[in-house]
Protein backbone atom coordinates (compact mmCIF):
# COMPACT_ATOMS: atom_id res chain seq x y z
CA UNK A 1 0.00 0.00 0.00
CA UNK A 2 2.09 2.66 -0.99
CA UNK A 3 -0.92 5.54 -0.82
CA UNK A 4 0.39 8.59 0.56
CA UNK A 5 3.23 6.40 2.51
CA UNK A 6 6.98 7.46 2.13
CA UNK A 7 8.87 4.94 0.23
CA UNK A 8 11.93 3.96 1.97
CA UNK A 9 15.49 5.67 1.37
CA UNK A 10 16.64 2.55 -0.32
CA UNK A 11 14.18 2.55 -2.66
CA UNK A 12 14.32 6.33 -3.59
CA UNK A 13 18.13 5.48 -4.37
CA UNK A 14 17.29 2.63 -6.16
CA UNK A 15 15.05 4.52 -8.23
CA UNK A 16 17.24 7.71 -9.16
CA UNK A 17 19.79 5.33 -9.84
CA UNK A 18 17.16 3.26 -12.42
CA UNK A 19 15.87 6.61 -13.32
CA UNK A 20 18.80 8.17 -14.37
CA UNK A 21 20.27 5.70 -16.30
CA UNK A 22 17.20 4.72 -18.37
CA UNK A 23 14.95 7.50 -18.15
CA UNK A 24 16.61 11.08 -17.29
CA UNK A 25 17.66 10.56 -21.22
CA UNK A 26 14.47 11.65 -22.69
CA UNK A 27 12.19 12.68 -19.24
CA UNK A 28 14.59 14.98 -18.27
CA UNK A 29 17.08 14.84 -14.91
CA UNK A 30 14.27 16.44 -13.40
CA UNK A 31 11.14 15.03 -15.14
CA UNK A 32 10.57 18.20 -16.76
CA UNK A 33 10.30 16.05 -20.22
CA UNK A 34 11.39 17.19 -24.01
CA UNK A 35 9.94 20.93 -25.19
CA UNK A 36 6.57 20.72 -27.28
CA UNK A 37 5.44 16.91 -25.84
CA UNK A 38 2.23 17.73 -26.80
CA UNK A 39 3.17 18.14 -31.01
CA UNK A 40 4.19 14.98 -32.56
CA UNK A 41 7.78 15.24 -34.69
CA UNK A 42 7.71 13.46 -37.80
CA UNK A 43 4.81 11.14 -35.96
CA UNK A 44 6.26 10.48 -32.80
CA UNK A 45 5.17 12.03 -29.60
CA UNK A 46 8.66 13.95 -27.41
CA UNK A 47 8.67 12.33 -23.83
CA UNK A 48 6.15 13.67 -21.63
CA UNK A 49 7.63 15.32 -18.63
CA UNK A 50 7.07 13.95 -15.14
CA UNK A 51 6.86 16.85 -12.86
CA UNK A 52 3.33 18.33 -12.07
CA UNK A 53 3.56 19.93 -15.45
CA UNK A 54 2.31 16.83 -16.93
CA UNK A 55 0.07 14.02 -16.58
CA UNK A 56 2.00 11.34 -14.72
CA UNK A 57 0.38 12.23 -11.70
CA UNK A 58 -3.11 11.54 -13.20
CA UNK A 59 -3.02 8.23 -13.52
CA UNK A 60 -3.07 4.77 -11.23
CA UNK A 61 0.36 2.85 -10.44
CA UNK A 62 -1.08 0.12 -11.84
CA UNK A 63 -1.27 1.75 -15.32
CA UNK A 64 2.21 3.43 -14.92
CA UNK A 65 3.94 0.56 -13.86
CA UNK A 66 2.15 -1.15 -17.07
CA UNK A 67 3.55 1.70 -19.10
CA UNK A 68 7.00 1.26 -18.58
CA UNK A 69 7.22 -2.15 -18.36
CA UNK A 70 5.31 -2.63 -22.26
CA UNK A 71 6.48 1.01 -22.97
CA UNK A 72 4.60 3.86 -24.56
CA UNK A 73 1.46 3.37 -24.48
CA UNK A 74 0.41 5.27 -27.75
CA UNK A 75 1.07 4.27 -30.64
CA UNK A 76 3.51 7.10 -31.75
CA UNK A 77 5.11 6.45 -28.66
CA UNK A 78 9.24 6.14 -28.89
CA UNK A 79 9.28 4.86 -25.29
CA UNK A 80 11.00 1.05 -25.20
CA UNK A 81 9.67 -1.22 -23.12
CA UNK A 82 11.55 -2.30 -19.84
CA UNK A 83 9.31 -5.48 -18.70
CA UNK A 84 12.86 -7.46 -20.00
CA UNK A 85 15.39 -4.41 -18.64
CA UNK A 86 14.39 -3.79 -15.46
CA UNK A 87 13.26 -6.32 -12.43
CA UNK A 88 9.86 -5.69 -11.19
CA UNK A 89 11.57 -4.71 -8.00
CA UNK A 90 13.40 -1.69 -10.28
CA UNK A 91 10.29 -0.15 -11.79
CA UNK A 92 8.49 -0.26 -8.70
CA UNK A 93 11.57 2.07 -7.26
CA UNK A 94 11.61 4.08 -10.26
CA UNK A 95 7.79 4.66 -10.15
CA UNK A 96 7.95 5.90 -6.42
CA UNK A 97 11.16 8.24 -7.51
CA UNK A 98 9.14 9.48 -10.23
CA UNK A 99 6.95 10.87 -7.90
CA UNK A 100 9.33 12.57 -5.66
CA UNK A 101 9.15 15.36 -9.13
CA UNK A 102 5.37 16.13 -7.74
CA UNK A 103 3.75 18.58 -5.43
CA UNK A 104 1.62 17.52 -2.65
CA UNK A 105 -1.68 18.09 -4.13
CA UNK A 106 -0.61 15.30 -6.80
CA UNK A 107 0.53 13.34 -4.91
CA UNK A 108 -2.28 13.14 -2.66
CA UNK A 109 -4.49 13.39 -6.19
CA UNK A 110 -2.25 10.10 -8.05
CA UNK A 111 -2.54 8.03 -4.29
CA UNK A 112 -6.32 8.53 -4.53
CA UNK A 113 -6.89 7.35 -8.11
CA UNK A 114 -4.68 4.69 -7.45
CA UNK A 115 -6.75 3.66 -4.31
CA UNK A 116 -9.97 3.78 -6.12
CA UNK A 117 -8.40 1.77 -8.96
CA UNK A 118 -7.44 -1.04 -6.70
CA UNK A 119 -10.52 -1.07 -4.61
Amino acid sequence: ESGGSVADPAQLAMGKRVYEANCAACHGVNGEGQPNWKVPVNGVYPAPPHDSSGHTWHHPDSLLLEVIARGGSMPNSAMPAYAEILTEEERVAVLEYIKTFWGAREREFQAQVTRQRND
